[in-house]
C-alpha cells in the first residue's frame, strides 16, 4: 500500500509543528500539504524548518481544497471555527478528517457529525494513547463504585491554553458520567467560588490550574468515605498527542464514513 498522504491544518502551531516532525519519523505516511490561518505571518515559511527538521518544500498556505484533492486526510489540531470549515472541506472531497481541536460547542459538534455522513471523522478531546485508556479505566471505576464515591476531576496545563475545562477533563468527565449512567452536562460542576453549600451528591466536578510551560496533567479523583482513588496521567511531550493522531489516520483508512473517537481506534468500546 502507498504511503498515506496527511495535510496537518495549523502548521505553524505547537502541535502542527509536532504533527510535521511526527509524520517525518513515521514510514508509511508522508506529508502532503501545511496550512495555516491566512493571517498568520508563517504563511510562505517551509513547514519542515518551523518543525526543526530540514526544509521540506512544503509552505505553509491557507487554501486547503486544493491540497484535499491530493491527500487521503487532514489533521487538525487548530481552533473551533476552522474545524468545522475543514469538516465540510473533507465531507466534500470524501476525506479523512482527524480532529484534536478543543473548545467546540453544540453547534459544532453538530456541524461536524452532519460532515461525518460523507467524511470518516475521528474526533476525540486528546489523542494520547494513555488518556484514552484513563477515560476507560475512568468509566469502569465510576460504573463499578456507588455514590458514596464522589468524582472530580483536576487538570493543568500551560499559560497559553485558552479554553477550560480542557478537552481532556471533558472527555475523562464524560467517561465517568457514562460510567454512572447519567448525563454529564446536568452533573457538571465547573467552579465553586464563595459560600456554595455542601457538595451535591452525584455532581462530577472540574477544577482547571494554568501556569508555566505544563503540556498537560489530568487526576480523575474518586472520593469516598475515609479512602480516595485517583488515576493520574501526566503528558511530558506533544509528540504523544501526534503519534495518537497518526495512528488514528492509518486506521481511518479503508473505514465508512461516520463519526469515531480513539476509544473506536484503540479497541476500547467494551471496557
Amino acid at each position: 500500500m502507498s504511503d498515506m498522504r496527511l495535510i496537518v491544518a495549523g502548521a505553524g502551531g505547537r502541535m502542527g509543528r509536532a504533527l510535521v516532525k511526527a509524520i517525518a519519523e513515521t514510514d508509511g505516511i508522508a506529508l502532503a500539504g501545511a496550512l495555516e490561518d491566512a493571517r498568520s505571518p508563517l504563511i510562505g515559511q517551509d513547514a519542515g524548518t518551523l518543525a526543526g527538521l530540514p526544509a521540506n518544500g512544503f509552505a505553509l498556505g491557507a487554501d486547503a481544497k486544493p491540497l484535499l484533492a491530493k491527500a487521503d486526510a487532514i489533521v487538525d489540531f487548530t481552533a473551533p471555527q476552522a474545524t468545522v470549515a475543514l469538516a465540510a472541506l473533507a465531507a466534500e472531497a470524501g476525506k479523512i478528517h482527524i480532529i484534536g481541536t478543543t473548545g467546540l460547542a453544540a453547534g459544532d459538534d453538530a456541524k461536524i457529525k452532519d460532515a461525518a455522513r460523507k467524511a470518516i471523522i475521528v474526533k476525540s478531546g486528546n489523542m494520547s494513547l494513555g488518556v484514552n485508556l484513563l477515560a476507560a479505566l475512568a468509566k469502569r471505576v465510576a460504573k463499578t463504585l456507588d455514590h458514596d464515591f464522589d468524582i472530580e476531576i483536576l487538570e493543568m496545563h500551560h499559560n497559553k491554553k485558552v479554553d477550560a475545562p480542557s478537552g481532556t477533563a471533558l472527555l475523562l468527565g464524560r467517561a465517568a458520567a457514562e460510567g454512572r449512567g447519567v448525563d454529564l452536562a446536568q452533573h457538571s460542576v465547573r467552579a465553586r467560588d464563595g459560600h456554595t453549600g455542601a457538595r451535591r451528591a452525584g455532581d462530577i466536578g472540574f477544577a482547571a490550574l494554568r501556569g508555566g510551560s505544563v503540556v498537560g496533567e489530568h487526576s480523575v479523583i474518586f472520593a469516598g468515605p475515609a479512602e480516595r482513588i485517583e488515576l493520574v496521567h501526566k503528558a511530558d511531550d506533544r509528540m504523544i498527542f501526534a503519534r495518537g493522531a497518526l495512528k488514528a489516520a492509518v486506521w481511518a483508512r479503508g473505514q465508512k464514513p461516520g463519526l469515531y473517537s480513539m476509544a473506536d481506534v484503540l479497541g476500547l468500546n467494551d471496557v
